[in-house]
């Protein structure tokens, strides 16, 4: 049987290069496309590539969510308008979106994990747009399965991991807000359900993260006692850092829909971010300057 070619917007970034690796493994034909050669905002490219391919799986997006509160217009070319086009051309050729989206387009306040019924509230721009693109995308008719993903991770981009550790090299205590909760969730885990979704032609809304939950302060502890160091980390509350955008105190996301399509269980995020101190030790010889040993990984 005949696997779906593949086309991945934002190919080059953090989670669009694992799950282009994933998907070429599964046998797919993959076509990775991103900046500065392809625009997801320019409908002329976005039409190329959509009638070449069975599936797109979106990963191009603005990201920059505090740069998104000054740059309105721009987040929502690209997280929203440029999204709804998409959908109305894999509409018209009738090809299937897997489309990412986040966690931030709730705002928060609820008392348990977010399900995919909840009502989304962005307090930020940046939520905003993402949730208009997941708007526009149901609008446009096409076939098309939404994953709001949080606090991701991986080694082809910078995360909030790779900024604790580059902050650890130039001081001796961190300050991370204990009141923000979520989970950790690796790049690898999601392009591996991407894989899934798209051999079962999955339709719909749904939450994926690492299982468990961890505030961002939380993370930093395991952070810096796996790596073994030398820096403390202290808590403190959102409201001591102003930005300009407000993050959701809540980001907990319940993935029970999804699990129940997925092959084997979601991992506690402990595991994988794990593994991925390991790999980025392994590939980054310079976090040994700063007293980082392989074998004080444990």
């Amino acid at each position: 049987m005949s696997k779906d070619s593949v086309a991945i917007f934002g190919g080059r970034g953090m989670l669009g290069v694992d799950v282009a690796t994933a998907c070429a493994a599964a046998g797919h034909v993959v076509q990775a496309y991103d900046l500065p050669e392809f625009d997801i905002t320019d409908p002329d490219q976005v039409r190329e590539a959509v009638t070449a391919c069975d599936v797109i799986v979106n990963c191009a997006a603005y990201t920059d969510v505090d740069g998104a509160e000054s740059n309105v217009s721009e987040a929502h070319r690209v997280n929203a308008t440029a999204v709804g086009c998409l959908g109305e051309l894999a509409r018209e050729y009738g090809k299937r979106v897997v489309h990412i989206s986040t966690d931030f387009v709730f705002d928060g306040k609820l008392d348990r994990p977010y399900t995919e019924a909840d009502e989304p509230a962005p307090i930020n721009e940046y939520g905003k747009s993402k949730l208009a693109g997941e708007r526009l995308l149901a609008e446009s008719g096409c076939a098309h399965c939404v994953l709001r993903l949080e606090w991701t991770y991986g080694v082809h981009g910078a995360s909030f991991v790779t900024k604790l550790i580059e902050l650890a090299q130039v001081g001796n205590t961190l300050r991370v807000v204990d009141d923000q909760i979520g989970s950790p969730t690796a790049t690898t885990v999601v392009a591996a359900a991407i894989c899934e979704l798209i051999e079962q032609k999955t339709e719909g809304v749904y939450h994926l993260a690492n299982s468990g939950y961890v505030s961002r302060f939380g993370i930093a502890e395991f952070v810096v006692d796996r790596l073994g160091l030398d820096v403390d980390v202290e808590p403190c509350p959102s409201s001591s850092y102003e930005t300009p955008a407000r993050r959701p105190l809540n980001s907990r996301l319940d993935c029970g829909k999804i699990q129940a399509l997925l092959t084997t269980p979601l991992e506690p995020w402990q595991g994988p971010l794990e593994r991925f101190l390991r790999q980025i030790d392994e590939k980054h010889s310079g976090y040994r300057r700063c007293g980082i040993h392989r074998q004080q990984l444990r």
